[in-house]
């Protein structure tokens, strides 16, 4: 008779070393995904609090609660096992937020504004551009043999004063006496602690370098009234002071030469009582306004008006002649009876394999009036201003695009002919139905089935088909007595020369009313045609 001691075995069916198991399963299923899990999160999260950060020094409030809500959201998303749908969803939807939704909202915000040259920033930012504007030279002022100094991103002046002391200042830093400053043979620093000196050669090279020399204001002293230091030239400097008086309680400017006082008015500028304003202003809102000056505004409406009208029968007739002519191609390289179809095909769908802008430039070069090949080769040499000539641009920009576009349409076409039942068609045939006949009650209304729905996806493209228009054409020829728009623009195009992107003067608020409005058209059209395609669905 045996006699265990110790203590007692335990039982693997017991509950204890059920837990036991499945814990260290748990442990065991910590892998490689997990570690890769974990690292892609600290990723995110660093970024996270990257944004956080800087929307905090920047004070966007906005930007910040967003980007602390979607940090959030990611971390509960991926650490929590009851959100497994959401780790598929989730980054689809943060995408869909930022790029599209934040896009629109942020358009829609900017078209009840008076944003644009002139309206750019803050009150206070537009009293430092007006007050700047406004600064000139001290009259006794001495030129002073300049140092242009670096600490990392920050650039500074440093002079020698009446004393012989260097002195060292920045934009936000007014001068300061340093201790250890030497001074070279040409009166100016050549050595200032704490600081590196840029030297000529590294000025004269770099542009964006000496623009921002340009553009820096050391201040003299803690007192506004005493000046700041400028340069013209990055050698010397010179004590500039404005005339201009800043009041914060009644938020008016006074020309201290003059006597006028601006005032601010609730249209974002400074005005006097004569009706005069200085040039810079700041964004404020405008409600409607854009979207009523677009209209009432003569110089604005007009040529507007004649931009919808084209920009509806461009896309109406592209959409048209390329799906005719594509399928017009299709049908005939359908027939079995011709030889070479595959190389024939191909060869037709050459222009659609080509970038749109390359061919709109090479086009826009044939069709030049005195070196083009159009009027060389084809007119005998003949002076036709193609594009020139209002009528004449316009009919170019059609043939150019029905160039690009119909080997779209004959892919497409080709397909949908190929998946028609031919049952049908025999069907039809026994019935004595001729080939016109066939394609009026058969072939075409079957097609429409499936190509409506990507007809309107192409006026919709075409509605907004910028690229062909600025390469080929740039929207011109002008309006007589207009500026920046065209008879061959379209809304979006005109769009763009107003929003002033390629330069001049921008009003982006005007720019964003009117593309809400193209949204709203093209969305609108795109939901009455979708409902009428269903209706060739019944039939």
């Amino acid at each position: 008779m045996t006699v265990e001691t110790g203590a007692p075995r335990q039982d693997p069916q017991q509950p204890g070393s059920q837990r036991a198991e499945s814990h260290a399963r748990s442990w065991r299923g910590l892998g490689w995904g997990f570690i890769a899990k974990l690292l892609l999160m600290a990723l995110v999260n660093a970024l996270g609090l990257s944004i956080i950060l800087s929307a905090i020094n920047a004070e966007a409030w906005g930007i910040l609660a967003a980007s602390t809500a979607l940090l959030v959201i990611a971390d509960v998303v991926y650490f929590m096992k009851r959100t497994l749908p959401l780790k598929y969803i989730y980054p689809g939807l943060v995408f869909l937020a930022v790029f599209q939704v934040f896009t629109l909202a942020y358009t829609g915000y900017v078209a009840f504004t008076n944003y644009g040259t002139g309206h750019a920033g803050s009150m206070e930012q537009a009293v430092d551009a007006a007050m700047i504007q406004d600064e000139r030279r001290v009259e006794d002022s001495p030129s002073y043999p300049l140092a242009i100094v670096q600490n990392g991103d920050e650039l500074g002046f440093a002079i020698v004063d009446e004393e012989g002391f260097v002195e060292v200042g920045t934009a936000e830093d007014p001068l300061e006496p340093v201790d250890g400053g030497a001074v070279g043979e040409n009166g100016a620093p050549s050595e200032v602690p704490g600081w590196e000196i840029v030297s000529r050669a590294q000025l004269f090279s770099d542009p964006d370098l000496q623009q921002d020399v340009i553009d820096i204001r050391v201040p003299v002293s803690d007192d506004a009234e005493d000046g700041s230091l400028r340069t013209r030239d990055g050698s010397t400097a010179a004590i500039y002071t404005s005339s201009l008086e800043w009041d914060p309680e009644a938020q008016t400017l006074t020309d201290t030469e003059t006597g006028v006082v601006y005032e601010a008015s609730d249209t974002g500028n400074f005005v006097a009582e004569d009706g005069s304003q200085l040039p810079t202003g700041w964004v404020v809102t405008v409600g409607f306004d854009n979207f009523v000056r677009a209209v009432t505004d003569t110089t604005l409406s007009g040529p507007l008006l004649k931009v919808t009208l084209w920009t509806f029968a461009f896309a109406i007739l592209t959409v048209l002649t390329s799906f005719g002519l594509g399928l017009l191609f299709a049908i005939i390289y359908n027939d079995p009876r011709i030889r070479a179809r595959r190389t024939l095909r191909t060869l037709f769908i050459l222009p659609y394999a080509f970038p749109a802008f390359m061919s709109a430039l090479l086009w826009r070069g044939m069709f030049n009036r005195e070196f083009g090949i159009i009027n060389d080769w084809f007119f005998f040499g003949a002076d036709i201003n193609w594009l020139g000539d209002p009528w004449l641009a316009k009919f170019a920009v059609l043939w150019v695009n029905l160039w690009l576009s119909y080997p779209y349409w004959f892919l497409v076409c080709t397909g949908a002919l190929q998946a028609l039942p031919g049952e049908t068609m025999e069907a039809a045939k026994v019935d004595g139905a001729g080939r016109w006949r066939q394609f009026r009650s058969i072939t075409l209304p079957m097609l429409m089935v499936s190509t409506a729905p990507l007809a309107i996806a192409s006026f919709a493209f075409n509605f907004n088909n910028f690229t062909i228009i600025y390469m080929l054409t740039e929207g011109g020829p002008p309006f007589p007595g207009t500026s920046g728009l065209g008879s061959t623009d379209i809304l979006i195009s005109a769009i763009y020369n107003i929003s002033g992107v390629a330069g001049g003067t921008a009003d982006y608020g005007l720019a964003s009313a009117l593309s809400i409005v193209v949204f709203v058209v093209v969305g609108v059209i795109s939901a009455i045609a979708f409902r009428q395609t269903r209706k060739l669905e019944e039939i």
